[in-house]
């Protein structure tokens, strides 16, 4: 990743498809490794307090420990398959297109202020919704099967579990392609806010990290630890969002759960009915999740296999 630094001029070229390789093997290898967290995430965020403040999830330890007992090693990876195929083009867009954008944007002397650095960032976040919205959706709804099932088998009720294969038919039959875009508002809304955070937070820990030579790039423990704390810097930041948006993106309800027309409503019912804290539910959690994912991603990325171990240049 380039940073901002002002003593070295932009490359004379900018070969984009190596940087698309890189993000989509950085982004199945930080995915695979943080994927039961964010499955905890999902389901501490969607679920509400009763009426006389129960909970099916006491912390992030017991969701943990509910999911393994109720489904196993496996069920901690419930709807991995769908994120792993969708996340190579995810990540890859997000990184590739922030570098695009940041080569671009950079001033003739190499420079890029703070200011380019966000536009650049908002951008690759708005850039990835393309690929980001379906696949939240059908990953929320894998994850949080195993909670509404929990749930369902607590009360006596039957629940039905369906793959992502047949929920994405479901959702082209009843509502076409716009029905894998269900809250599409809400995760552009986190996804720009969150790279508008990150990439430069990122960029500028970058430049603090110890080289030899000035115009060396950082080693990679320090692209690692960049990452991560740019990371769940910026996950701490936008998880009101991303509560609205798990919120809003989750079809199936569990009893006496809430339906959302749009995020104002979401925002709204929320605050009212259980508080501002309700909107940090799964901060630590995310925080715990986007850290490493970020930290594994960007320096996978930061190895630059394409160039290194393909050959394309």
């Amino acid at each position: 990743m380039s940073g901002s630094k002002t003593n070295a001029p932009p490359p004379q070229q900018f070969n984009l498809l190596p940087k698309i390789i890189n993000g989509g093997i950085a982004g199945i290898i930080g995915v695979s490794v943080v994927f039961p967290l964010d499955l905890v995430k999902t389901r501490l965020q969607n679920q509400t307090v009763g009426p006389n403040g129960e909970r099916q999830y006491k912390n992030m330890l017991d969701c943990f420990k509910q999911t393994y007992k109720a489904e196993g090693y496996f069920g901690m990876y419930r709807g991995s398959a769908v994120n792993i195929i969708l996340i190579t083009p995810e990540k890859a867009i997000k990184l590739a297109a922030n570098d695009l954008f940041r080569y671009h944007l950079a001033l003739p002397d190499g420079s890029l202020p703070i200011v380019r650095q966000m536009a650049a960032g908002g951008m690759a976040g708005a850039c990835q919704i393309v690929i980001t919205t379906p696949m939240e959706l059908l990953k929320i709804q894998m994850q949080d099967a195993g909670r509404v099932a929990a749930q369902a088998k607590a009360e006596g009720r039957k629940f039905e579990r369906i793959t992502a294969m047949q929920l994405t038919r479901q959702l082209l039959k009843e509502r076409g392609i716009f029905g894998l875009y269900k809250g599409v508002t809400a995760t552009a809304a986190r996804d720009v806010s969150f790279s508008i955070v990150y990439f430069p937070l990122f960029a500028t820990l970058s430049d603090l990290g110890p080289r030899e030579k000035p115009t060396d790039p950082p080693p990679f423990w320090w692209s690692f630890l960049s990452g991560c704390a740019a990371g769940s810097t910026a996950a701490l930041s936008v998880n009101p969002m991303d509560v609205v948006k798990t919120r809003m993106q989750t079809i199936t309800k569990g009893s006496n759960e809430r339906q959302y027309t749009s995020i104002v409503d979401c925002v709204t019912k929320t605050m009212m009915q259980e508080g501002p804290t309700a909107f940090f539910k799964g901060g630590a959690c995310r925080m715990i999740v986007i850290a490493p994912l970020f930290g594994i991603a960007q320096s996978i990325y930061y190895i630059g296999l394409a160039e290194n171990y393909l050959g394309i240049k």
